[in-house]
C-alpha cells in the first residue's frame, strides 16, 4: 500500500509528476483541523490514535495530497525522557531546562521508549484509514533541534546557551539518539514508508561546528536504518550538507528549505530525493496572483529533463503557516499536477 508517485521517487524511477506532501500539511491553517481542535486539546489530537489519524486524513481527503505525515510533534522524546510538556496558545513548555547539575534527572531510553508506544498506534489507525494508493510516512525531530528545546525552551534565535558547551550536547546524544533510533523502529512497525528528521536549528549552526558534532548523530540514525530516512534542515547550505552531495551518508532523501534554487540542486543531484522548496509565505498572496506566482517557480523545473526532475518531492521550504488560505493549498496541489501531468 503506497502512493506509485512516491514509491517511484524512492526507487529512482522516471516519472513526469512528482509526489506532493506538505509539512504541517495538517494543522491550524485547516478548517478540519480547527474543528477538532474546538473539542480536544492538541495534546488529545496527538496521544489518542484514532483522533491522530483524523487529523492527519484531513488533509489528505481535501487536497488530495500524495503522501500522509504521521500527527505527532517533535518534543515527545523529551517528555519521555521525563521532562515535562504541556501546551497553550503560545506553543511547547517543557517542565524544565536541562544543564550539567540536573542531568540526574533524565530517564533511561529503556524507561522513556514505552511513553512514545501511542505513536505507533496512531501510525497504524492512520495506515488502516488512509487508502491504499496513498503513502504514509512518520518524523522525529533532529538530535541539536531537541537538544535546543532541552537546554532553552526553543529552537530559534542565536541558541546561545546551547553552543555554550557541546560536551553537553555529545553527552545527551548518547541517550537521545538511542531513543530516536526505538521511536524510529515504532513508526517503522506502525506502517511508515519513510522517516523524516526534522532539523529546524541546524541553520544556527557554523557548517564547521555542525559537520564536527551534529553530523556524527545524524550518521548514526541513517547508518541505523539505511536508505529509509530523509532530512531537512532548516537555513543550512552546501558547506553543512557536502557529504550529502557526496553521497557518504545512507539517506533516503534531502529536504532543502526555500532559500535554494531547487532546478539547479535537481540537475547536479546524483542519489536519493530532494524535496521541497517552494515559500511557504507564498501561500498567502491574494488567488489572483497566486498561481502566476507558482508558475514562475515551477518554470525552471519543468525546463529541466524528466530524468532530472524524477527525485523532486513537491513541497515547500518550510511547514504550512497558520492561516495560510486553503484555497491557495488547493490550487498548488492542482497547478503542480496541471504542470507536470
Amino acid at each position: 500500500m503506497s502512493n506509485i508517485r512516491f514509491s517511484n521517487v524512492l526507487n529512482a524511477k522516471l516519472q513526469e509528476t512528482p509526489p506532493i506532501w506538505l509539512m504541517r500539511q495538517a494543522g491550524r491553517y485547516h478548517r478540519h483541523y480547527q474543528s477538532l481542535r474546538k473539542e480536544h486539546s492538541f495534546m488529545e489530537l496527538c496521544k489518542n490514535p484514532k483522533l491522530a489519524a483524523q487529523v492527519a486524513l484531513g488533509p489528505m481527503e481535501d487536497f488530495d495530497f500524495d503522501v500522509a505525515i504521521l500527527f505527532s510533534d517533535l518534543l515527545f522524546p523529551l517528555e519521555a525522557l521525563g521532562m515535562g510538556l504541556k501546551y497553550d496558545e503560545s506553543g511547547p513548555h517543557l517542565g524544565w531546562q536541562l544543564s550539567k547539575e540536573n542531568w540526574g534527572k533524565l530517564k533511561s531510553v529503556e524507561q522513556a521508549i514505552p511513553s512514545l508506544q501511542f505513536q505507533h498506534e496512531a501510525m497504524k489507525e492512520t495506515r488502516l484509514k488512509l487508502p491504499e494508493n496513498k503513502s504514509l510516512i512518520g518524523f522525529v525531530g533532529g538530535p541539536w533541534t531537541l537538544f535546543t528545546y532541552a537546554v532553552q525552551g526553543e529552537h530559534g534565535g542565536s541558541l546561545i546557551e546551547a553552543k555554550k558547551d557541546f560536551e553537553i550536547f555529545n553527552d545527551f546524544s548518547k541517550i537521545l539518539v538511542p531513543l530516536l533510533i526505538e521511536n524510529i523502529k515504532l513508526q517503522f512497525a506502525g506502517g511508515a514508508e519513510l522517516v523524516m528528521i526534522f532539523d529546524t536549528a541546524a541553520g544556527e549552526l557554523a557548517p564547521s561546528i555542525f559537520q564536527e558534532n551534529v553530523l556524527p548523530t545524524l550518521e548514526t540514525l541513517a547508518s541505523t536504518f539505511p536508505k529509509k530516512l530523509g532530512y531537512y534542515s532548516k537555513g543550512t547550505n552546501h558547506s553543512h550538507l557536502k557529504t550529502f552531495a557526496q553521497n557518504k551518508t545512507p539517506w533516503a532523501g534531502l529536504g532543502i528549505d526555500h532559500r535554494w534554487d531547487m532546478a539547479a540542486e535537481l540537475n547536479t543531484h546524483s542519489q536519493g530525493f530532494l524535496q521541497g522548496n517552494f515559500d511557504q509565505a507564498l501561500l498567502f498572496s491574494s488567488p489572483r496572483d497566486f498561481k502566476t506566482i507558482l508558475m514562475k517557480y515551477l518554470e525552471p523545473i519543468r525546463r529541466l529533463d524528466s530524468a532530472k526532475r524524477s527525485s523532486w518531492v513537491c513541497g515547500l521550504g518550510h511547514g504550512v503557516l497558520p492561516k495560510t488560505p486553503e484555497e491557495n493549498v488547493k490550487c498548488f496541489v492542482d497547478t503542480v499536477r496541471e504542470v507536470f501531468r
